[in-house]
């Protein structure tokens, strides 16, 4: 499973993640990768293809937000000569062209609702309809999908079609924002370093103690994506440097010089930790009707850590 080793990372989170897309990647089934924009949804895709019984054949990937609603179609399913105009000839679309293979839709959360029904009868039965054309074709295409919005809300919204939620929600996998990875940090950095070092020929810089506490202080709006995006820009700028906090952008100092107060005080009489832990994890657990996923993250711990803390204090989930 030598492809999930180009995934960077040795967090609980990360490793439950790959477990499961390990074996997702050994079957057939649709999979729906969840995140944020920057967490690494296409890097996944390509591991889980690369470890499927399709690693040799075709994968397309296709970013639902880039073409507007009049070409997607097209792009996707293909169109018949004269069915538009500019129309000039029969045209084969990526399904056809992906046949045995599979496709990547990131950003499925932007696929419009006349597209979703298509690819719904495709996700149902296998066939596929070309613009202008009455009689449909048969492919054999595996569907690995991504959003980097909450489908259930677009659902709800009206701009996304319950069913097909459905069919693609077979096996979802929920990427982790880096501001929950932390420990991962240190490891996505060195990874970085060496590769812009070989990229552009130059000596990597160095991390200062000081810095790389600021960076896992640092909430990542942009996830690892604005973290190899600060690697690249410090690596040109200050090669072969050691790089303290005030080489950092603005936003990076900004941050770790803004005072923070304290979440909680600790009384002057002191407290039972142990008590008190436990009294937290059971008010997460019934905030969230003993959701474990949702609690840990109310808590600030991966799951493991939660489910570990469960059994240790011998709470319920419900």
């Amino acid at each position: 499973m030598g492809h999930f080793k180009s995934i960077i990372g040795q967090s609980p989170a990360l490793d439950s993640l790959i477990r499961s897309a390990r074996m997702v990647a050994a079957t057939d089934v649709t999979v729906l990768i969840k995140g944020e924009t920057g967490t690494g949804k296409e890097v996944f895709a390509n591991a889980i293809q690369k470890e499927s019984r399709r690693a040799d054949k075709a994968f397309i990937t296709l970013n639902c937000a880039a073409l507007p609603e009049s070409l997607i179609e097209s792009e996707l399913f293909g169109h018949k000569k004269g069915s538009f105009t500019g129309a000039t000839a029969n045209t084969q679309g990526l399904f056809q062209a992906a046949d045995g293979g599979t496709i990547f839709l990131d950003e499925i959360n932007s696929l419009p609702i006349s597209i979703q029904a298509k690819l719904l009868r495709f996700l149902e039965s296998g066939e596929c309809l070309a613009v202008g054309d009455i009689k449909p074709y048969n492919v054999d295409v595996r569907i690995i999908a991504a959003t980097n919005s909450d489908l259930n809300k677009q659902v709800e919204a009206g701009q996304f079609r319950l069913d097909l939620f459905y069919r693609l929600n077979v096996v979802p996998l929920e990427l982790p924002p880096l501001e929950q990875r932390t420990e991962d940090i240190e490891h996505l950095i060195r990874h970085f370093l060496i590769m812009m070092s070989e990229t552009h020929s130059i000596e990597a810089p160095k991390f200062s103690k000081q810095t790389l506490k600021v960076l896992k202080d640092y909430p990542w709006p942009g996830n690892i994506r604005e973290l190899r995006n600060l690697c690249e820009r410090l690596s040109i700028l200050l090669a072969g440097r050691t790089i303290e906090p005030e080489n950092l952008p603005r936003e990076f100092v900004t941050y770790s010089s803004t005072p923070k107060a304290p979440d909680f005080t600790l009384p002057e009489r002191g407290i039972k930790l142990d008590c008190l832990e436990a009294d937290l994890i059971h008010q997460a657990l019934s905030r969230t009707q003993g959701n474990r996923s949702k609690s840990a993250k109310l808590l600030g711990l991966s799951r493991d850590s939660l489910l570990y803390r469960i059994q240790k204090h011998g709470l319920s989930s419900h």
